[in-house]
């Protein structure tokens, strides 16, 4: 089982915007047996609080169910997991800061690594928090999310041996 954790800094906006799309492209593949998806922040500011309503209202209106309550991330998480995906360089720096040994911080990634179309000509690899914004940021965020996951399970398939039996 390949375990994967999305990481913003609060966990209601973009990480569980990574994990409601993720999940739907891994049932989508059948790999639900094989592949698993979490989501928590760097911070602890909305413990248990679900999904933002706007980045809710955004996946509904595509098709995808945000679940879930906030949490964080904390150092013994790395064990439970092979990619902590995170959302921007900031969440990545925090993570690694955590990051117990040379092991964990190598399963730290930056999400958008995974987008095929690189890096944006405005936020580069970072996906930008939409949380102080309007309705076009939360489906901005969306897209950029959605591009990187699909890459991202283009690459699990590629380099997980026996990911389909």
């Amino acid at each position: 089982m390949i375990r994967l954790c999305f990481v913003c800094a609060g966990n209601i906006c973009r990480s569980p915007t990574g994990e409601g799309v993720m999940r739907a492209l891994v049932a989508d593949a059948g790999l639900e047996e094989s592949i698993a998806v979490e989501s928590a922040g760097t911070v602890g500011w909305h413990t248990d609080a679900p999904p933002d309503r706007r980045s809710a209202a955004e996946a509904r209106r595509r098709g995808i169910a945000l679940v879930g309550g906030a949490r964080q991330f904390r150092a013994a998480d790395f064990r439970a997991f092979d990619y902590v995906l995170a959302l921007d360089a900031a969440n990545a720096s925090d993570l690694r800061r955590i990051a117990p040994d040379a092991d964990a911080d190598a399963r730290v990634h930056l999400l958008r690594t995974f987008d095929p179309a690189g890096p944006d000509p405005i936020d580069g690899l970072d996906v930008p928090d939409p949380y102080y914004g309007g309705a076009d940021g939360f489906a901005r965020v969306f897209d950029l999310i959605d591009a990187a996951c699909r890459g991202l399970l283009v690459h699990l398939e590629a380099t997980t041996p026996g990911l389909r039996s």
